[in-house]
């Protein structure tokens, strides 16, 4: 085996003392930049590690990461979720681990056929991405002893562990934003129900309206989706009020898409008759016309905490789950206007 480089070979190579060395290899003041560079160089040349970075090496393991997504969310437009599963990969690889994608089908869900990346024990872990039927969720974390945990979104099972995006305040921030702008006529636009998240959301709007004291209405509570499929229906379900409002919040930028498109058919103009917002900051180029103001959901951020916490989760067994939320932030474009 060969021998290990010290600081002391460095020095003697160079003509300078250890302290000299050390300085250099770790940043320090008192070296010119020349000789940093000279000594870091041979540092390289000579095959010197840190101790640091040799313990790190010897205690970090790999992990084989299984990613579940349900396959109704990978549509025939690029995937909101399809990038989030991108940010987990990237960050993962990061870590030095892996990421095995299973998309699963309808079917499989509704029959509890488990994934085979968990039947084959491929994965050590499991992050499931956008929400599944209770009683799948059930059997994948019955089964065997794989650590799973959920990303975008949670239920109400004790012992849930999941990373979500603040959607109760993103949407609270939006609807203070239109009433900022004069608006006071503001529908909602998602199927209650239909996710936690798009539930979450229509509760930050109504929280918005009750301390602004604006009057709930019913008519401006517009379904977007079927609850059982989570299909967008902009022909049978997104249907306009009689009495219509000067502003809409919708539950994602996608259905925002899709409003402003009807409302377009209907002769209106956004921003110029209606507002409308959005929320996510993603959406599939070429789907509007219009820049779409909207609340940003920080998927790097949540990408980074959910396979901190999966690794955590692998490591240790005192690991306590919990829901960690990731705030995002305000984007103004063009869909709204002053009133």
């Amino acid at each position: 085996m060969a021998k290990a480089v010290k600081l002391s070979d460095i020095a003697v190579r160079v003509g300078v003392s250890t302290v000299t060395v050390s300085k250099a290899l770790s940043d320090q003041k008192g070296v010119s930049e020349e000789l940093r560079e000279r000594i870091k160089a041979l540092a390289d040349e000579m095959g010197y590690k840190q101790p640091s970075a040799t313990k790190k090496q010897q205690t970090h393991k790999s992990y084989n990461i299984g990613v579940l997504i349900p396959e109704h969310y990978l549509d025939k437009y690029d995937s909101f979720y399809w990038q989030m599963y991108q940010e987990v990969t990237t960050k993962a690889v990061s870590k030095n681990c892996f990421t095995l994608l299973e998309v699963v089908s309808s079917t499989d869900e509704e029959e509890g056929n488990l994934p085979k990346l968990m039947l084959e024990k491929k994965a050590d872990a499991v992050v499931i991405i956008g929400g599944m039927s209770k009683g799948y969720l059930r059997g994948l974390n019955q089964f065997g002893k794989t650590p799973v945990l959920y990303l975008d979104f949670y239920d109400e099972e004790q012992g849930c562990d999941a990373v979500i995006s603040n959607g109760f305040y993103g949407a609270y921030v939006l609807t203070n934003y239109l009433y900022q702008m004069g608006h006071r006529k503001i529908a909602y636009v998602g199927t209650l129900l239909s996710t936690k998240s798009i539930t979450d959301r229509y509760f930050g709007y109504r929280k918005s309206l009750l301390e602004h004291g604006i009057e709930y209405r019913e008519d401006y509570i517009i379904p977007d989706r079927h609850l059982g499929s989570g299909m967008i229906d902009e022909d049978n379900l997104i249907n306009l009020p009689e009495d219509m409002p000067t502003a809409f919040v919708c539950n994602s930028d996608l259905t925002a898409s899709y409003l402003i498109r009807k409302l377009e058919r209907k002769g209106y103009k956004v921003p110029d008759d209606i507002s409308v917002v959005g929320f996510d900051n993603y959406l599939y180029p070429g789907l509007c016309d219009v820049e779409i103001t909207t609340y940003e959901v920080d998927m790097r951020e949540m990408a980074r905490r959910v396979v901190h916490n999966i690794i955590k989760k692998i490591e240790n067994p005192h690991y306590k789950p919990g829901v960690f939320i990731v705030d995002g932030s305000l984007v103004c474009r063009k869909s709204v206007r002053s009133v």
